[in-house]
């Protein structure tokens, strides 16, 4: 079995173990039943030990590029292979290590190479800088319809597709709470025109029903539409590496999948909630579809109150939807909750909820939200309420190119992403004064 095909199937099993708590989630919060927890347990034994085989054979690849990033020595040995067949292309021939391989075909997806490691070790020895060691890989391929100065020389050289796509597993996935809280819809546009609605079935525009005696005519009404434009802006990551750095292949390996994949992500789930819309997603911190509930009159400095908690439920558009997000220095503050008849309005709930649930909801930790005591340390959100989008994954992987320029060595990642929060602004309710949104934060207690 493939590396590839490994890590496939371990992506499958992840899946299926987020799948079974993300149903549980969504239906109230429920335990899993014992046939979900038995399947559970299987897939997270079966997990372990594809992470284990991943492992060992990224780090014998590694080894294997270490051994074999030297200069080629000045007689070639040719080795012919059987042929596999394969869609797209006929038999080609490589040379790897000093060996040439004649009547070979590279697997399509990964280029030829093991890992991201002997691929970046290829292009290093690919550049004319590199002094001695200067060697061009047969399976390097360069763009082509760009213009340069220096031509193939300046060592511009495309990642394969298999290296691209854990680029992007690695951003749309991880251990980020937000990323896992607003999922952005894949696009091949570079815009999205979409078509809003905020009228309210209680309100005076928008479709209406009316009641109606027999004979009479019918009462027609439309929908209140508006459009909606989000722009996808790039978000990239540039980075220069050092020859030490380049020498050693697994630091490399690291550095061009989970440092570059984690930047992205925080950068860009930071958006979802911060961003001022300017080159970005507009975030729902800095929205005018924000709602910010006031502190308690005798409310003291970094504290939070049951009213709080109250009140910024009271203002949620479905509840039932929402999740809590905070900062973890908020977490003693939410223990000690309790209401009027001192029971806690905060319960543990670690296997579902591993922040445990607030008034029924998820509570979700994220460095995103600030400190305790100052705006956004607490918020509810209702992710429904976010409208986002990305690349689709091929487009956002033929955006990702890695080159080098004689003794610059660098690396860079580009993707296009949007978002922006459903409603321009908060809805008045049925009944009473208070407006109501999909975004309420608790306003600073200074």
């Amino acid at each position: 079995m493939s590396l590839a095909v490994l890590k496939n199937e371990a992506r499958e099993t992840a899946k299926r173990l987020e799948d079974r708590l993300n149903t549980a989630i969504n239906d109230n919060c429920r335990d899993l039943t014992e046939e979900e927890e038995k399947a559970q347990a299987e897939d997270e034994a079966t997990l372990k030990r594809q992470t284990a085989h991943i492992k060992r054979l990224e780090e014998l690849s590694a080894s294997s590029s270490l051994i074999g990033a030297q200069p080629a020595p000045p007689m070639q040995t040719t080795v012919t292979v059987p042929a596999t067949p394969a869609a797209g292309g006929g038999i080609m021939s490589f040379s790897h290590n000093g060996i040439r391989y004649a009547n070979a075909r590279p697997r399509l997806d990964d280029g030829g190479f093991a890992n991201m490691s002997e691929f970046a070790a290829a292009v290093r020895f690919a550049n004319p800088a590199a002094g001695g060691a200067y060697k061009v890989d047969d399976r390097l391929a360069a763009p082509t319809n760009v213009h340069t100065e220096t031509g193939d020389a300046a060592g511009s050289y495309l990642v394969p597709p298999e290296f691209r796509q854990q680029i992007i597993d690695l951003t749309f996935g991880g251990d980020d709470a937000m990323m896992n809280f607003i999922v952005p819809d894949p696009t091949n546009a570079n815009r999205v025109v979409g078509i809003g609605d905020d009228s309210t079935p209680w309100g005076t525009s928008g479709i209406q029903a009316y009641w109606r005696v027999e004979a009479e005519q019918m009462t027609p009404s439309r929908m209140s539409l508006t459009p909606r434009e989000t722009m996808l802006n790039e978000i990239y990551a540039f980075v220069l590496a050092t020859e030490e750095l380049l020498q050693d292949a697994p630091r490399v390996g690291t550095l061009l999948t989970v440092k570059a994949a984690a930047a992205i992500r925080w950068k860009l789930a930071d958006a979802w909630m911060w961003g001022d819309g300017v080159a970005k997603p507009l975030g729902w911190m800095k929205s005018p579809a924000l709602i910010s509930v006031a502190k308690e009159g005798s409310q003291t400095a970094d504290t939070v109150v049951r009213q709080n908690v109250a009140k910024m439920f009271a203002r949620m558009i479905n509840p039932t939807q929402a999740s809590w997000l905070a900062n973890g220095d908020i977490m003693p503050t939410l223990m000690e909750l309790t209401n009027a008849a001192n029971q806690p309005v905060w319960y543990p709930n670690y296997q579902v909820a591993p922040g445990g649930t607030l008034l029924g909801r998820p509570v979700l930790f994220t460095e995103h939200c600030m400190t305790v005591g100052d705006q956004g340390d607490l918020q509810f959100v209702n992710p429904n309420g976010y409208e986002a989008f990305r690349k689709q994954a091929m487009d956002f992987a033929e955006s990702i190119h890695l080159y080098f320029d004689y003794n610059l060595r660098a690396f860079r990642w580009v993707l296009r992403a949007g978002g922006q929060p459903v409603l321009p602004a908060p809805v008045s309710p049925a009944h009473g004064a208070n407006t109501k949104s999909h975004f309420v934060v608790l306003d600073e207690r200074a």
